[in-house]
């Protein structure tokens, strides 16, 4: 049935784009002729299969131009749209920035806040240069339900599927970023992908001896260096490496706190013969920043981006009032007792990323791709909570506890710790055999994560006794230690793909089909007493995923393309347990769910693409249909919501129609590069959902509500010139209203976000190769506004179910955006 549906799809939705002429642009003391031409190739290629996700699979586009040259940075002043296009082939949509984009921004910005003017792509930071990670949705499904890779390995969280930005990679290292807004390849390892996936793409290490750097200072006290050495050809082989590194230091407004980071990266590629390559890439990063406040719409509105010192929370009709970022100033006699003083809430964590991706040509028709690797991560994200040590609970069983031998009522400080080992491999075999390709494969992971949420002490300033929960910890009468969860999940994954591509017409007509089919595994072991699943907890999932798609070339300009996808999203790993505090006669505040179904979405996407010499463009229209989706949902268990639990169900079914569309050119009208994106989404919920708890509990007609988090409208435009000395661009974002609940009843206002840049290029000076200074401007209007939805809510008004019960209210809470910003860098290559 499911197949039959792939097989189905929309009809074509064609857009002409008339190409027109580069203007002649003037000569520059760069420049080796006063005229340039882009050239686009005019033979069709095979184009990519629908396995393409390692670094080895990605081709790379060679237009040949008179007149110019690529810089230390990586800019080459022709790429389409000033970065923000690059010609494709998959038969399906995708959108990708490169070099000549991401290096004129603010360095060290995240990949989300990178890709922010892509058709459909949906991002809101809060700080401006990312250190505290971004927001992300695309199509109306946010970065938990996309794949996320690097250098072909997924770093999306093995648990719970999130993303954090802030730890990926430096901005100077990255050669490409490529956005596929509908579905994962057949090769991509993820768990998570109902949406479509992010892959990302470092630098390859230079094969001259020489290297880059850049300093940056600007507001907020931000502070940044960045240092990369190059080894060049390493003896008489193609062996070479590049070694990096960077620091940085931010404040955020309204308060007293400093977000930092240290980073390093290193790349090692060596290749021979006939496309032979082994590469390795490592990734380590040490972040200490603080967690940012969610808030309400009642907080936005009284406090706006926050006050500096100590506001006391209050209760405003019943709705929790409170500074919109963490107290700077500790009060231990304030009506929350000081648990909103910011070093409460700290975040830090230490990441490690290894991936080999390599290709070895194995005979003339056959090829052999391995992407083993290696993640790990270790941190805490703490929170603060006025605890009587002799009301506590160990399971059923009412205790007593202590904290260095005392008992009584005290501040604790609870850090939520995660430590994650997490090895794998994709495998693959290509058999090439006149018109036809034959791809076969198999990714293997086995993670480990153990999470814990020790209590331990706060100092009379304020201060933690330790942010990783170490001793000294409370401690129960029966010697246990008191930890609101302690849990260990082993997840096993075994996915098996394949994929035939037949190229037919002198590669016009192309037909893919395939079938990826995972088995993952989980077996957790929940160490608190008196669950409702026990100790030992096991669940297996098996989903088959086909796809198909056909694309057609008229001419070497022109494209278009159908496809179709079965992706999934399973659990995450906290539905496996119970967890939290212990309420007699309902047990643990979070409910495990061992019966949830993976959340199912099969996808259609049709399309048009022009690739001229100085205009590309393309749409694509999408349908989606969506089952078992999931979400998180607490209910009550008595009339004033003193006891509660929270849990993870499937929440039916929706359904989502739309159209993307992005164009772009290369240099015009004097060294103009303009790019311009749209997304219109329709997205419908197919269920009634359940709202409110215990004797009060109703569905509400959410049947045909518009989807929370899904902008209606986006719209981006980019413009960039670059004459090879003076360099600039300007750009904005549109995001249209988003709902935070299911009943449509509370939202946040559409926006507009304008960003600004300019720089100057120098010529060489000595050793030093185009040394540039550049100005990045950010939200240039310095709107304050709510960026993002963090917690969806079924319905923020009191509302009538269908079994004419009222529904109490539930409060969604956003993340605020980020301020103005202004950021100077001085650059150069050695």
């Amino acid at each position: 049935m499911r197949l039959a549906r792939l097989l189905s799809t929309s009809a074509l939705i064609a857009l002409g784009v008339t190409p027109a002429l580069a203007a002649t642009p003037g000569a520059t003391k760069q420049t080796a002729t006063p005229k340039h031409h882009a050239v686009a190739p005019k033979k069709i290629d095979a184009p990519s299969m629908m396995g393409n996700t390692a670094p080895t699979d990605q081709k790379e586009e060679h237009v040949s131009v008179n007149g110019h040259r690529r810089y230390f940075d990586g800019v080459t002043r022709t790429a389409v749209g000033g970065g923000l296009m690059e010609k494709q082939d998959s038969a399906k949509s995708v959108s990708a920035v490169s070099r000549d984009f991401i290096e004129k921004q603010a360095p060290g910005q995240d990949p989300m806040q990178l890709i922010a003017l892509l058709p459909g792509a949906n991002v809101s930071s809060s700080d401006p240069a990312g250190l505290t990670g971004s927001n992300m949705s695309v199509r109306g499904l946010d970065q938990t339900q996309m794949g996320f890779t690097l250098e072909g390995f997924p770093i999306n969280d093995i648990g719970n599927f999130a993303v954090y930005s802030q730890e990926i990679v430096d901005s100077e290292n990255l050669k490409t970023i490529s956005l596929a807004q509908g579905s994962a390849d057949l090769d991509s390892p993820h768990l998570s992908a109902t949406g479509g996936v992010v892959d990302m793409y470092m630098i390859d290490p230079k094969m001259k001896k020489g290297g880059a750097f850049d300093v940056s200072y600007g507001s907020y006290d931000y502070t940044r260096g960045f240092l990369r050495l190059d080894t060049g050809r390493i003896g008489h082989t193609n062996l070479r490496a590049y070694f990096s590194g960077s620091y940085v230091t931010e404040g955020v407004k309204n308060t007293d706190y400093t977000n930092s980071k240290l980073h390093a990266e290193a790349k090692f590629v060596n290749d021979w013969g006939q496309n032979n390559r082994v590469s390795l890439a490592i990734v380590g990063n040490r972040l200490y920043n603080y967690l940012s406040n969610s808030v309400n719409k009642q907080s936005w509105e009284t406090y706006g981006r926050g006050v500096n010192g100590y506001v006391a929370p209050k209760t405003v009709n019943g709705v929790s009032v409170q500074n919109t970022v963490w107290n700077s100033t500790y009060n231990p006699n304030g009506s929350d007792k000081g648990a909103s003083y910011y070093k409460l809430h700290q975040n830090p964590f230490t990441n490690i990323y290894a991936s080999a991706p390599s290709h070895f040509t194995l005979t003339d028709n056959l090829t052999l791709t391995e992407t083993p690797y290696f993640w790990y991560g270790d941190g805490s994200g703490g929170g603060a909570y006025n605890t009587n040590l002799e009301n506590l609970s160990y399971g059923a069983t009412k205790t007593t506890g202590t904290l260095n031998g005392r008992g009584g009522t005290q501040m604790l400080y609870n850090p939520s710790i995660t430590t994650t080992y997490r090895p794998g491999a994709v495998t693959k075999l290509t058999l090439t055999t006149g018109f036809n390709r034959l791809m076969v494969g198999y990714w293997f992971e086995y993670s480990k994560q153990k999470q814990q949420g020790p209590y331990t002490g706060v100092g009379a300033d304020g201060n933690p006794w330790n942010v990783w929960g170490s001793s000294p910890e409370v401690v129960l009468a029966n010697g246990q230690t008191y930890q609101y969860r302690s849990t260990l999940t082993q997840t096993r994954v075994h996915t098996m793909f394949i994929g035939d591509s037949m190229s037919l017409l002198h590669n016009k007509l192309t037909i893919d089909a395939g079938l990826k089919y995972s088995i993952v595994s989980r077996s957790g072991t929940n160490m608190l007493p008196d669950t409702s699943t026990g100790r030992n907890i096991s669940q297996t999932y098996y989903e088959p995923l086909p796809t198909a798609s056909i694309r057609y070339q008229i001419n070497p300009e022109n494209q278009v393309f159908v496809s179709g996808a079965t992706n999934f999203r399973m659990p995450t790993n906290y539905s496996l347990y119970d967890s939290g505090a212990y309420y007699a006669g309902s047990g643990y505040s979070t409910h495990a769910n061992t019966n949830q179904s993976p959340e199912i979405s099969i996808s259609e996407e049709a399309g048009y693409r022009y690739t001229g010499s100085t205009i590309m463009g393309s749409v694509t229209y999408f349908h989606y249909d969506f089952t078992n989706r999931l979400i998180s949902q607490t209910q009550c268990q008595d009339a004033a919501c003193n006891n509660y639990f929270t849990t993870n169900i499937n929440a039916g079914g929706q359904t989502t129609n739309g159209v993307d569309a992005e164009i772009g050119t290369r240099p015009i009208f004097y060294h103009i590069r303009p790019y311009a994106s749209f997304e219109y989404v329709d997205a419908r919920l197919g269920s009634n959902l359940l709202g409110g708890s215990g004797s009060s509990a109703a569905y509400l007609p959410t049947k045909g509500k518009f989807a929370p988090e899904t902008p209606k409208y986006q719209v981006g435009f980019n413009l960039d010139y670059d004459d090879g000395s003076l360099f600039g661009g300007y750009n904005l974002k549109y995001i249209a209203r988003q709902y935070s609940t299911f009943m449509n009843d509370q939202s946040i206002p559409g926006y507009v976000r304008m960003n600004l840049n300019i720089g100057y290029r120098f010529h060489n000076v000595g050793f030093l190769q185009s040394p540039n200074i550049k100005l990045n401007l950010s939200n240039l209007t310095n709107k304050g506004y709510l960026g993002f939805v963090k917690s969806v809510q079924t319905n923020a008004l009191p509302t009538v179910g269908l079994n004419g019960k009222t529904v109490k209210a539930a409060i969604p809470t956003y993340s605020i955006g980020a301020p103005f910003a202004a950021m100077a860098t001085v650059s150069a290559g050695f």
